[in-house]
């Protein structure tokens, strides 16, 4: 099979440590992402240009657009919700017994039903865990004994989750049930080298676009586990990815400076910037979350 190799070009300039977790709103047609360490929440247009920036009270390892407006965010200890004024109320206590973990990537399945994972801040231990929002709501765990629980994907007909644990290098697959959220057995679909994949998202072939952190590029792997497409970013740590715009066509990427020393960020100037690049195909938007009672 031959691989196609494209290049990401520069769609907005910033330095974020930890840049993660974009995401399209097709309601309001903007982008959102975040930086885990500056806690901050980041808004722009399907070009590119800043709409605003949010601040969070403490380490924001997603932010999910919620439906009304707002986001669900995730806190180091918490979920809560961010109000389009910058207001924050608590919605739901996390691992609190944990002070040693903090919520990392998440994403809303099909039914705008909420997973978010966790991660133990010393990377080298594997107490994260992968949970499930459910009415109430409260957090059903789903998956355990997880390094850093990362990127979320479910195929085009909602019957299949795929999901990363990072320092596996894996991306595994799962028999999902539409209507109760339940997970099957998972199987390994795709083994990732020259990085370790990060966060990732679906397009509408179903295929998987997957971010390789120290691998400077985006992956996509076919439903079978094959891989296609390269997609070359000027930034070494490459950490997350989504389709939008008004096309749902463009491929928005997320970087970050944190592993980088000072020649590193010498050598790479717009690393902890987002990319973007038009692959041609086309991704579905964030499904947003919805409060189910």
């Amino acid at each position: 099979m031959t691989i196609r190799q494209i290049t990401a070009e520069l769609w907005y300039e910033a330095s974020a440590v930890l840049g993660e977790g974009p995401n399209w709103d097709e309601a309001s047609q903007r982008f959102s992402w975040v930086d885990v360490v500056s806690s901050t929440v980041y808004v722009n247009t399907a070009s590119g240009s800043a709409l605003g920036t949010h601040r969070a009270p403490g380490h924001v390892g997603a932010a999910l657009p919620a439906h009304g407006g707002g986001w669900l965010v995730a806190l180091p200890s918490s979920l809560a919700l961010l109000s389009e004024e910058g207001q924050v109320g608590t919605l739901l206590a996390l691992e609190q017994d944990m002070p040693g973990n903090r919520a990392n990537d998440a994403k809303c399945d099909p039914l705008g039903r909420a997973f978010v994972g966790t991660m133990s801040y010393d990377e080298s231990v594997t107490n994260g865990a992968l949970y499930r929002i459910d009415p109430g709501p409260q957090a059903t765990r789903v998956l355990s004994g997880l390094g850093v629980a990362n990127g979320l994907g479910w195929s085009p007909d909602a019957t299949t989750m795929y999901f990363i644990d990072s320092p596996t290098r894996e991306v595994r697959a799962y028999p999902f049930d539409r209507d109760s959220g339940a997970i099957g057995e998972g199987r390994p679909l795709a083994r990732v080298s020259g990085g370790y994949p990060d966060g990732m998202c679906t397009d509408d072939d179903g295929c998987l676009w997957v971010a390789l952190f120290a691998g400077g590029c985006v992956h996509r792997y076919t439903p079978n586990g094959d891989l296609d497409t390269v997609v070359h970013v000027p930034a070494t740590y490459t950490t997350s990815c989504c389709f939008g715009g008004p096309g749902r066509d463009l491929l928005v990427v997320t970087t970050a400076t944190r592993d980088l020393d000072e020649a590193g960020r010498a050598a790479e100037p717009l690393a902890g910037s987002v990319f973007a690049v038009s692959p041609g195909v086309s991704g579905p938007g964030a499904t947003p979350w919805r409060r189910l009672n």
